[in-house]
């Protein structure tokens, strides 16, 4: 498996739009897409920070996913209201996955 941990900044006042986002990324997501798990989180010592864990099949598939020409209508959708809502650029991690365990 492998995952992305992408954070990003809010703007002050516009936590509405956070879920706003998420809907639209949810809309545009395609069967087969690799997508494993999406986790949203908010910082709890920075009420403005965000932090989204994006976990994938494989590298291969999440790069698929990336260029899938389905999800470039509904993204761009997306990427408008996160232009309205992020404070900055967002920042992405790229991991490997060495280990998981589910309860």
């Amino acid at each position: 498996m492998w995952a992305q941990l992408i954070t990003m900044r809010l703007k002050p006042g516009r936590e509405a739009g956070l879920q706003k986002m998420l809907e639209q990324l949810r809309a545009a997501e395609q069967p087969g897409s690799g997508l494993v798990r999406q986790t949203a989180m908010q910082d709890q010592n920075d009420s403005s920070r965000y932090y989204m864990l994006v976990l994938f099949e494989s590298e291969e598939k999440a790069r698929e996913r990336e260029n899938d020409p389905r999800r470039q209508e509904g993204l761009k959708t997306m990427r408008a209201t996160m232009m309205e809502i992020i404070d900055g650029a967002p920042e992405f991690v790229n991991l490997t996955v060495v280990d998981e365990t589910s309860h």
